[in-house]
């Protein structure tokens, strides 16, 4: 799998909602909405009982569809998910990793599916024979760049504990997209005509461009009956089809290809296990209110980043000084700026996977 096309970004806030009693649930291929490439000002909604956010509106559609379905909030992220390795794999896919937090109104808990390195890799698998780091591209676009994949394994763990609809269900909304079609969006197809590495994979040239070497016009309907037929088995078969058997052996295949093949094995994909981890939580005031903040712990970096910032702005003149007028005032985003600055170096610096590297501060 290219690793371009296959790190998954996900944002589902949703509430359970039920269909009518004793009405039967089915996927209903809706209008296909196109969003645009570019800023596009949105004017906000407010929402009391439930609410789907993704990165297409096809995604957002099918997870909407899974609620009325009678879905929990874990089964509509599940089928938001599969939509988008369909729609935008410039940035999703069932070949990445993913970090998921899940609140019940009382409990919250971090799923922990990030891809994880090969068992076979090694510290010196991205330098050249002078011992000189490779090009970025050389280097990203090779198996050696690839990990085992932990998005679909952690999400069918998490379904085991929060999911109220079939496993197979979920599959649906996507798996119908696939074998129909979906509509290239603006921004896929700007994606597209402006990646410079895809058309040196055959298997991709053919699948995303025309057989002139232009990306598929905005509109155009495109068809992934493969990806369809991958999750079928998965539907089927729980996440072992992703992990052993036909799947994983293709995979595998394509890492290993030269000219610089990558050490993920079958062995690798078979002990991939998903991780529930601690939350890391702490409390913030701001305008006279308390705040309890919920992120995810190390390996993830970005809610440590968050506290430290924060934390930072307290003790700073900048506190009490957020906006002037209805923009934020100069001196406060300085400070903001140099809280940042200093939080992303101690990033950079202190913060890896905790099962390799303890957190300066302890657990």
């Amino acid at each position: 799998m290219n690793k371009t096309f296959s790190l998954l970004a996900l944002t589902v806030l949703a509430a359970c909602s039920s269909p009518p009693p004793g009405q039967a649930w089915r996927y209903i291929l809706s209008e296909q909405p196109e969003s645009a490439s570019g800023y596009a000002h949105k004017p906000g909604w407010a929402y009391t009982r439930q609410a789907v956010a993704a990165a297409n509106p096809l995604a957002t559609d099918a997870g909407h569809q899974i609620l009325r379905a009678g879905g929990s909030a874990l089964d509509a992220a599940i089928a938001v998910q599969l939509v988008l390795g369909l729609v935008e794999p410039q940035s999703s896919g069932i070949g990445g990793g993913a970090f998921l937090m899940h609140f019940d109104g009382q409990r919250v808990q971090a799923f922990d599916g990030r891809e994880t390195a090969p068992a076979g890799a090694t510290s010196d698998q991205f330098l050249n024979a002078d011992g000189q780091p490779l090009p970025f591209e050389e280097a990203v676009l090779s198996g050696r760049s690839v990990g085992v994949p932990g998005a679909v394994r952690m999400l069918e763990a998490a379904h085991r504990q929060h999911g109220t609809l079939p496993w197979a269900r979920l599959f649906e909304p996507a798996i119908t997209l696939a074998e129909q079609g979906f509509k290239v969006s603006p921004r896929l197809h700007t994606l597209l005509q402006t990646e410079p590495h895809l058309k040196k994979d055959p298997l991709a040239e053919r699948f995303f461009y025309t057989p002139q070497g232009q990306a598929w016009p905005v509109g155009y309907v495109l068809r992934n009956p493969e990806y369809a037929h991958v999750l079928r088995r998965i539907a089927a078969e729980g996440s072992g089809a992703l992990y052993e058997g036909p799947v994983a052996q293709a995979i595998v295949a394509r890492t290993a290809q030269p000219p610089r093949p990558g050490s993920l094995s079958l062995q690798d994909l078979r002990d991939y296990q998903a991780r529930e981890r601690q939350p890391l939580c702490f409390d913030h005031e701001a305008r006279a209110h308390a705040y309890r903040l919920c992120g995810f712990p190390p390996p993830s970096s970005g809610h440590i980043a968050i506290g430290q910032i924060l934390g930072l702005l307290r003790h700073t003149r900048a506190q009490g000084h957020e906006r002037t007028d209805a923009l934020p005032s100069p001196d406060w985003l300085h400070r903001y700026l140099e809280a940042s600055r200093l939080a992303f170096a101690d990033r950079a610096q202190y913060v890896a996977d905790p099962d390799f590297v303890p957190a300066p501060a302890g657990d």
